[in-house]
């Protein structure tokens, strides 16, 4: 599978959710999905939830995220 790009991800514009982070192509903010997850819920509940974003989206943010802490440590 092609790992998508930051922008297919996530996308800030002020026009959207006052520049909050959503999801690209919809109005779901980024910190929803974080929420979610931090309250024990599934990604598939939130993509049942939020069907405008995309399975490759979540996961790609969870994969970005993921490199970017390790890489972040691994710096120290």
């Amino acid at each position: 599978m092609q790992k998508l790009s930051l922008d297919e991800i996530v996308r800030v514009n002020p026009d959207i959710m006052h520049g909050t982070p959503c999801f690209s192509g919809t109005r779901v903010p980024v910190q929803t999905f974080l929420d979610y997850l931090a309250e024990g819920d599934t990604l598939d509940a939130f993509l049942v939830d939020f069907p405008s974003v995309k399975r490759e989206q979540a996961t790609g943010l969870l994969t970005l995220a993921q490199e970017r802490l390790v890489e972040s440590l691994s710096s120290r």
